[in-house]
C-alpha cells in the first residue's frame, strides 16, 4: 500500500464563508485539511472542538467544511493576500490519494451572471493567448479525466461553462462527453463534494485548452490508488490517448509496482499534478511513465507575449507546486539534471496559483462561478495541450517529448516553492523543479 499523504503546516483561520450546498464527505476525500510534512490523524474530540467554533453566519459547503481551515496566501504576482481552502482532506488510511484542487474563499461565488458580466478568473481566451494555443486543434481526440467519487452535476456544469465562453457543445447526446465508472459502466460511485469540485475544474480546463476535444470522465469508486489506477487502465481501454490525474499522496516503496500496474501505457500521454504543498515529491507524479505537471502564477503584462509567469509558491514554503527528487523512482533516460540520481519532479507546468486562478463553474461543491487553482488545474490543461499536438507514437512515453524541444517552451526563471539551495525548488534559466522545462508556447514541445 502507498503511504499516507504528507501535509504542510500553515497559519490558519476559519473561512469567512464557503458556498452551499451541504453534501457528506467520503473516505479519503472531502473538503480540506492542510498538508503537514508528517502523516497525522485527527481525533473525534478535535473535530468536535473545531465544530464549536462555527457560528450561524457561515454557509457550509459540506459537512467537513465546518472543520476546514483557510490559507492566507500571497505571491509575487498578487499584490494582496488571498484566502483559499483545498477541496480534499487528508486521507485517513494508507494508499489513499487527495485531489489537488484549491478554491478561493475571499471571492464571493457568482450564482448567476448578468448579460454583460464575465466570471472572475482566467477563461479559455486568456489561456489560449497566454500559451499560444490553436483554437481548432484536437478535433475528435479524447482526453480522459480520472477522479474519485461521483459528480452528479458534471455534464450540466460543463455545459454552463462552455456556453458562457462560446465553446462547442460537449454532451452525451452529441458524443463529445462520456461518464463511466472504473469498470466501464454506469454504476457511479458515491457523490462527494470535494471531488465534484475537482471534476468541474478538470473538465473545464480540458475545455479551455482543447475546445474540440472529446472528454471521458472515469470515476473511481474510492480515492484508493488501486481504484484510481483501475480507472486509469479503464480510460486507456476506452481508447483515450491523453489521461489526466489531479491527485497525489506520499511516496512509498511500492510505487514502482503501481507504475507497472497503472501508468506504463506506451503511446498514451498521462499527466499528473505535482502537488500543492510546495517543495516535496508526491506519487504518482514521481512515476517515470507520466508527465509531472508543476504550477505557475500567471499575470498579464505589457511584454510581447502579453503575460509573465513565476513559480507558484512563497518564500516561506507554504502552498505551491510540488517538486524535488523521488526517493524510489528510477530517473528516466531523457532527464539530464544532475542534482537528482532518481526521478526529478516536475517536467512542465502551467498556471496553478489560485491568486491568479481560473474561472470554474460548479454547482455541487459550490453554487456557481468560483476561482480555482492548484496543480489540479495544470494537469488537465497540459493533457489538453498534448491532445492539440497530436497522437503520440505507439511505443513512446510522451513525457519525454518536451525534453527534445525545450526551446519551444516558455522558460520560467523566477520564484521558488520552498527552502533549498538549488534548482530543485528555485526557478532559473533552463530546467528547474517547480516548473520543469517551462510552460506551453504553442504545441511543438508536446509532440515527437
Amino acid at each position: 500500500m502507498l503511504s499516507p499523504l504528507r501535509w504542510a503546516g500553515h497559519a490558519t483561520s476559519l473561512p469567512a464563508a464557503v458556498a452551499e450546498p451541504i453534501h457528506p464527505p467520503t473516505e479519503g476525500s472531502s473538503l480540506h485539511s492542510h498538508r503537514r510534512r508528517n502523516p497525522i490523524r485527527r481525533s473525534a474530540p478535535a473535530l468536535l472542538s473545531a465544530a464549536a467554533l462555527i457560528t450561524g453566519g457561515l454557509a457550509i459547503a459540506t459537512q467537513s467544511a465546518a472543520f476546514a481551515t483557510t490559507t492566507t496566501h500571497s505571491t509575487a504576482t498578487s499584490a494582496a493576500a488571498v484566502h483559499t481552502h483545498r477541496l480534499c482532506s487528508q486521507p485517513s488510511k494508507p494508499g489513499y490519494m487527495a485531489c489537488e484542487a484549491v478554491v478561493r474563499t475571499d471571492l464571493k461565488a457568482q450564482k448567476s451572471l448578468g448579460r454583460h458580466d464575465t466570471p472572475q478568473g482566467f477563461g479559455p481566451t486568456d489561456l489560449q493567448a497566454a500559451y499560444n494555443l490553436p483554437k481548432d486543434g484536437g478535433k475528435g481526440a479524447t482526453v480522459a479525466i480520472v477522479d474519485a467519487n461521483d459528480d452528479p452535476n458534471a455534464e450540466k456544469d460543463l455545459a454552463a461553462y462552455r456556453s458562457q465562453y462560446g465553446l462547442p457543445e460537449c454532451s452525451t447526446s452529441n458524443g463529445c462527453f462520456k461518464k463511466i465508472d472504473q469498470d466501464g459502466g454506469s454504476n457511479y460511485p458515491t457523490p462527494d463534494s470535494g471531488w465534484a469540485g475537482e471534476i468541474s475544474l478538470d473538465v473545464d480546463m480540458v475545455s479551455a485548452a482543447c475546445p474540440q476535444c472529446h472528454i471521458l470522465l472515469v470515476e473511481a469508486k474510492s480515492a484508493n490508488m488501486e481504484d484510481l489506477g483501475a480507472a486509469v487502465n479503464q480510460a486507456v481501454k476506452q481508447g483515450a490517448k491523453y489521461v489526466s490525474n489531479s491527485y497525489g499522496g506520499g511516496e512509498s516503496a511500492d510505487d514502482t509496482k503501481a507504475d507497472d500496474q497503472y501508468f506504463k501505457h506506451p503511446g498514451v500521454a498521462i499527466t499528473v499534478s505535482s502537488g500543492d504543498s510546495g517543495y516535496g515529491v508526491e506519487y504518482p507524479a514521481a512515476s517515470p511513465y507520466v508527465t509531472a505537471v508543476g504550477g505557475t502564477s500567471l499575470k498579464k503584462d505589457s511584454s510581447t507575449r502579453g503575460y509573465s509567469e513565476s513559480v507558484w509558491g512563497t518564500s516561506a514554503g507554504g502552498d505551491g507546486a510540488g517538486s524535488g527528487c523521488s526517493q524510489y523512482e528510477t530517473k528516466p533516460s531523457w532527464q539530464k539534471d544532475t542534482g537528482c540520481t532518481k526521478r526529478t519532479v516536475a517536467d512542465v507546468a502551467s498556471v496553478a496559483d489560485p491568486a491568479t486562478g481560473l474561472a470554474v463553474y460548479d454547482t455541487y461543491q459550490a453554487s456557481g462561478w468560483n476561482v480555482y487553482g492548484g496543480t489540479s488545474a495544470s494537469s488537465p490543461f497540459i493533457a489538453g495541450v498534448y491532445a492539440l499536438a497530436g497522437t503520440p507514437g505507439s511505443g513512446d512515453t510522451p513525457a519525454s517529448y518536451p525534453y527534445a524541444h525545450p526551446d519551444k517552451l516558455n522558460d520560467v526563471t523566477s520564484g521558488s516553492n520552498g527552502s533549498c539551495s538549488d534548482y530543485l525548488c528555485k526557478a532559473g534559466k533552463g530546467y528547474d523543479g517547480p516548473t520543469g522545462l517551462g510552460t506551453p508556447n504553442g504545441v511543438s514541445a508536446f509532440t515527437k
